[in-house]
Formats: structure tokens, C-alpha cells, sequence
């Protein structure tokens, strides 16, 4: 199945009603069986980058629902990384991390995975590009990313399936420094926020374990720090090629030193280089994510069950990426 339409830009609405009649579609022609869903929709979303232009575009979204939870349920968003060149990043395709986002639909979980402004499927200029190595401007890229979820939530939230005031943000790399980025706003219905090797301005293979201009860094961590109140758990394996060991305890250290709400966890080594360790080590971090979930805003969440086969049913689309 193709991706959706655009909707026109003042008219976000569309764009949930033609989620809906999509929803419709498939749970006319899928079995009586619970089936994890997943749907593909655009929204216009209005970016800004470093140096002041904004413009807006759709961004490709993708959903993904177990059909027969109760209802409305509880949003959790999921951003993905940022590949450190311009090829790596047109090579994203459509963010799906289909494993974990089949995981948490099973929960009980409407789960979200936009492939921002700049990437894969969605394309447009690289809003996210924060310059120079020794002059990263971080704090407005974080801001641009962070605006972009803050339209898919309220997007999202229109829908009669998705609770308004019960949530959860989940971030890789790129994506775990905007959802700390996100915790300053306290998003209003966000419960709980999980970071999974969050940060900037690394690469592995030019300078492992050294990202441009740490100081940056480490300042915005803190300013962040200073009204982030929703809590966050901080995930990250040994041997992080991107940051290294050192570097994400000290970030750490300096939100939660200006008040900053949350806690670290701390992995062992993850392959060759842990930086992938939401994707490539599930079994480390999901007992763990379940508690610090359970602690904060869900008590009753409990680990689903193994998938049977013929119960997920999936809509083809445009290549994809993990």
C-alpha cells in the first residue's frame, strides 16, 4: 500500500481522517485476532534550522497499534538517530524500530515513528545540521526536532484511540538528546521519558569517543536540567564508540546537578560498538524500561506475550530502516 496523501496544510484534520478511514480498511479485511498494525500517514510540520529559515513540509509518519487493546491508549514516540553523513541519512528510508514498536503496541501502547524533516522518505533540507565541528550550534537543531514531535503529539492526540493526557517519548542517539530536550518542556501528557544513548556530534570513525565540541554539550545537558521535571532514564552500553564511557555520566551529572529528574543506567558492552544498544540488545533494556515505566505513570504494565504467528499484519511501503 502506498503512503497516504498529503493533507492540505491548513488542514491537519484531514490527515486524521484519512488515518481513520485507513485504520477502517484494514481492521475490515484483518481476523478477529489481536494483529499489530501499521499505518503510514503525512503531516505537515513547520522546521526552522540554525541559521533562521523555516519552512513546512509533511513528514512521514509511521503507527503502529495492537487492534484489539482497550481504548483510548497511551502514546509513546519514538526518534530515531542521525547519521553522520548525507548519504547515511537518505538511507534511513522510513524509521519503523519495528521490533520494540511491535513490543510496546503489545503493551497496550498507539506507538509513533516519524522519520523527521531531512530523512529517508520524508527528505527536505537537513534541518538538523548544527555547522562546523568546533562551532556546533546545538541548542537550535535539539529545538527543531523537538518542535517537529511536539506537532506529531498534538496530531496524534486527536485521535478517538490515543489518550491525551497519558504519554511516553523514547529517543536513539540523536533522537535520546531531543527527547532530553523535550523533558525541559514538560510536555504536557508526557508521564515518562526513556533515552537510549543520547547526544551529538559524534563519529565513530573519525574521533570515537570525542564528539565535536563536548563543552557545548555538557552546557546544554545542564540548561536542560534547570526545568526538566519529567523523569528520564538514561540508557547507554560500555562501549559507546560515539561518546564513549565517561563523557554520558558527566552529562548526567550536570542535569541532574540543576535539578534535572531522573536516572542512568549504566550496560555492559554491546557488540562492537553499544551505541546500538536499543536495537541490537532488547534483552538488556526492556526489563529495565518496564520498571522505570511501571515507577512512573503505568503500574500495570506487564511484559506481552511472544507474537503468534499471522498476528502482524503491516502495510508495504517505501524502503525502510531499523
Amino acid at each position: 500500500m502506498s503512503p497516504l496523501p498529503s493533507p492540505p496544510r491548513d488542514r491537519p484534520s484531514q490527515a486524521l481522517a484519512l488515518t481513520l478511514i485507513l485504520t477502517g480498511l484494514l481492521g475490515a479485511t484483518t481476523p478477529a485476532a489481536a494483529k499489530v498494525t501499521e499505518d503510514i500517514l503525512k503531516l505537515p510540520v513547520t522546521v526552522t534550522n540554525a541559521w533562521g529559515k523555516t519552512w513546512t513540509q509533511d513528514m512521514v509518519v509511521t503507527v503502529f497499534a495492537e487492534t484489539e487493546q482497550p481504548r483510548p491508549r497511551a502514546l509513546l514516540v519514538i526518534l530515531h538517530g542521525r547519521a553522520t553523513d548525507a548519504a547515511g541519512r537518505q538511507a534511513l528510508g522510513r524509521a519503523r524500530y519495528s521490533d520494540s514498536a511491535r513490543w510496546f503496541a503489545r503493551m497496550g501502547f498507539v506507538v509513533a515513528v516519524p522519520t523527521r524533516v531531512g530523512y529517508g522518505v520524508t527528505g527536505g533540507e537537513d534541518v538538523e545540521d548544527s555547522g562546523s565541528c568546533s562551532q556546533r550550534m546545538y541548542p537550535p537543531v535539539y529545538a527543531a526536532a523537538a518542535d517537529e514531535t511536539e506537532a506529531l503529539m498534538r496530531f496524534m492526540r486527536q485521535r478517538p484511540d490515543v489518550k491525551a493526557d497519558h504519554g511516553v517519548l523514547l529517543g536513539q542517539s540523536f533522537g535520546g538528546m531531543t527527547v532530553v530536550a523535550l523533558a525541559a518542556r514538560n510536555p504536557a501528557g508526557v508521564s515518562a521519558i526513556l533515552n537510549f544513548a543520547g547526544g551529538g556530534g559524534g563519529n565513530p570513525e573519525l574521533s570515537p569517543e570525542q564528539p565535536c565540541n563536548q563543552p557545548a554539550l555538557e552546557r546544554l545537558y545542564a540548561d536542560y536540567g534547570r526545568s526538566a521535571r519529567t523523569p528520564v532514564l538514561w540508557s547507554y552500553a560500555q562501549n559507546d564508540l560515539f561518546w564513549g564511557p565517561k563523557l554520558p555520566r558527566e552529562w548526567f551529572q550536570a542535569f541532574h546537578n540543576q535539578g534535572g529528574v531522573g536516572e542512568f543506567q549504566a550496560y555492559p558492552p554491546v557488540g562492537k560498538n553499544g551505541h546500538s544498544l536499543f536495537t541490537a540488545a532488547p534483552e538488556l533494556w526492556r526489563p529495565v524500561a518496564l520498571a522505570f515505566l511501571r515507577a512512573h505513570g503505568f503500574p500495570d504494565l506487564k511484559e506481552p506475550p511472544a507474537a503468534a504467528p499471522g498476528t502482524i499484519a503491516s502495510t508495504p511501503s517505501s524502503p525502510t530502516a531499523e
